[in-house]
């Protein structure tokens, strides 16, 4: 099937460097959604596409003691669940298991949803009503250490880029240097760190030093999540 224009960014987080290398084509994924219908067909089809579905919940509590008993390459999670909420969920996950990248999948096509589960340290954003080839990629990303966002939200996203609204973030004051808030700019709408090289005339290890320094002053855990922060706090 054909994918569309899905946003897919490299991200710079502590478990993209992992030792124990993640099974990119078939990794071992946990899903979470509290609609069992929905989630027992959609194991099924994940199965069928190569994905290894070692476990399901359906509440955001069960799913944080089955990280730690199963030990899955990504973890599939439902942002509206009683109990506990889906980005509390992400806030724990990321937490504990901060080798565990989370892909979320939900029907919230809000833009607040999308930035709120970023921030919380999500690395993925996939809406229930796309393809399935395109959940199916949005996992393979997460476990080769990219983020992928489906593209009806990626185009919310890259508006909001491109065209800020005027509330500050409150409290950030980032103190990012004149050629870390260039490069700031070129990460947030998705460019490499060989392209923002290329055309800030640097190598690609000042690149990527500048990077982790962005990364660091706004207190995130990767690109995308810069891109956030850099939009709600007037960055670029």
């Amino acid at each position: 099937m054909h994918l569309g224009r899905a946003v897919t960014l490299k991200v710079e987080t502590v478990w993209a460097d992992t030792s124990q290398a993640m099974t990119v084509e078939r990794p071992e994924v946990i899903v979470v959604d509290d609609h069992e219908l929905f989630r027992r067909g959609l194991v099924a089809v994940l199965k069928e596409r190569g994905i290894q579905v070692i476990g399901e919940a359906s509440l955001a509590r069960e799913a944080i003691t089955l990280v730690t008993e199963r030990d899955p390459d990504v973890i599939l999670l439902d942002l509206n669940m009683p109990g506990m909420s889906g980005i509390e969920a992400i806030h724990r996950l990321t937490a504990i298991a901060p080798l565990k990248p989370v892909v979320v999948i939900t029907v919230m096509a809000d833009e607040a949803s999308l930035m709120d589960a970023l921030l919380a340290g999500a690395c993925g954003y996939v809406l229930k009503d796309q393809p399935i080839d395109q959940i199916v990629e949005g996992i393979r990303a997460a476990a080769r250490g990219e983020s992928l966002i489906s593209p009806r939200m990626a185009s919310r996203l890259v508006h909001r880029i491109r065209a800020p609204n005027h509330a500050e973030l409150p409290g950030s004051d980032p103190k990012l240097t004149s050629r870390e808030l260039e490069v700031l700019h070129f990460v947030a709408r998705g460019i490499d760190n060989r392209e923002i090289a290329n055309a800030l005339f640097l190598s690609e290890h000042t690149v990527k030093n500048h990077v982790s320094n962005i990364l660091l002053k706004l207190q995130v855990e990767n690109r995308i999540q810069a891109a956030v922060r850099a939009v709600r706090g007037q960055l670029v």
